[in-house]
């Protein structure tokens, strides 16, 4: 299926009323991780059809086996992992899940490790759970990130039992292969750790590779491992707020049982149904959104390359957030509240992300390209204007 978003307009999309493009009136945004492309026929089937019968009571016993099946399906279909319906925990996103592993699955008061740069929610949820984070800043290489295998097994020596491991990595945008995925493990068997493993972009991968779940790799990190997917970032559903606890061994699936139900109440009935309609077939909708966002980030690589001369783009290769280092612009302000005041593009600090990410910006590319050309454009035009 072949997608064309070109002529989605701004205007459209600030009268639609999403966070995006309102909290900064008269701004581009690119600071919330949500695509500009609407949503599939098939959910937009689910939801008219939905109201037109009335049906918007509460999540029955036939709809949790419906997602359950149908989450088990897609990952069998795109990834080969064969996982039982029944593990298949239905939640309202991944932060849930996050707070449901630090409480059932990880000793009272022990710390969490975040690499960084990281998800923003990731280092003050479990805050807010009454954890110590504990950043372990990654390495990079001219702008491609990896995991600091080192200070995750000193963290670990610290007394962390759980690391958030995000795979396709929000914010740098890598795909995480087989071989740095086992190295992961052998940190984590090492000190008997724990693992998060997020991976709610799993559809979106740009490369031609595939995605590897980190609790699929060995009977280890089966053991070791609690992941979360969704169907909100690659079909664009983030507010009908339905994610999937995955449990991927029988101790795991024991420990959590009396929690379940009371953890999956409150879940809605249409996202629930709106996630299972995606999963079984979307009719090429995301195929066709993934081979748009490739043209994107080809053609972010090149306006960045024009329009932002000394800046560092770290190349795509799974998701549609862009981090983008500002270091070398040579400004005395953040990047995101110069680019957001001087050329009205809404931006997310990096140091949001972390202290790694100081000096750097997350960008939201999943938007039409004549959009995102003006963004890149304005922050051309507001560069040069400082310059002179």
């Amino acid at each position: 299926m072949r997608a064309d978003f070109d002529h989605i307009t701004i205007e459209q999309l600030r009268a639609a009323g999403g966070v995006k493009w309102t909290t900064y009136p008269g701004t581009i945004g690119m600071f919330v991780a949500e695509m500009d492309f609407g949503v599939p026929p098939q959910v937009t089937a689910v939801l008219e059809r939905a109201a037109a019968d009335g049906a918007l009571g509460y999540l029955t016993d036939r709809d949790v086996r419906a997602l359950r099946e149908a989450t088990a399906g897609w990952l069998a279909r795109t990834t080969g992992w064969a996982v039982p319906a029944e593990r298949v925990h239905p939640l309202p996103d991944v932060l849930t899940a996050l707070r449901q592993t630090i409480r059932h699955f990880t000793p009272e008061g022990s710390a969490v490790i975040v690499p960084t740069p990281a998800y923003m929610p990731f280092l003050t949820v479990p805050v807010a759970a009454g954890r110590e984070v504990i950043q372990v800043p990654s390495r990079v290489d001219a702008g491609r990130y990896s995991l600091d295998l080192e200070g995750i097994d000193a963290a670990f020596a610290a007394g962390a039992r759980l690391l958030v491991l995000c795979n396709p990595w929000n914010p740098v945008g890598r795909v995480l292969g087989r071989e740095e995925l086992l190295e992961v493990a052998e940190v984590v068997e090492r000190h008997g750790g724990r693992v998060f493993a997020d991976e709610i972009h799993a559809p979106l991968v740009l490369d031609e590779r595939p995605h590897l779940p980190y609790a699929a790799l060995d009977d280890r990190t089966a053991a070791h491992t609690v992941t979360a997917v969704a169907a909100s970032k690659g079909w664009n559903i983030p507010g009908l707020k339905c994610g999937q606890m995955v449990l991927s061994n029988d101790a795991d699936a024991a420990r959590f049982a009396p929690y379940a139900e009371d953890a999956g109440n409150p879940l809605g009935l249409l996202g629930a149904r709106a996630a299972t309609a995606v999963y079984t077939d979307d009719g090429g909708w995301l195929a066709g959104v993934v081979d748009y966002l490739r043209a994107g980030r080809g053609l972010l690589e090149e306006l960045v390359a024009e329009h932002l001369p000394g800046a560092v783009l770290s190349h795509l290769e799974g998701t549609y957030i862009a981090w983008l280092d500002c270091a070398g612009l040579g400004l005395d302000e953040p990047a995101a509240a110069f680019f957001r005041r001087e050329a009205g593009v809404a931006l997310t600090d990096g140091v949001a992300c972390g202290d790694a990410g100081e000096g750097c910006v997350r960008l939201v590319m999943a938007t039409p390209r004549p959009i995102l050309r003006r963004a890149l454009e304005q922050m051309g035009a507001a560069l040069a204007r400082r310059g002179a």
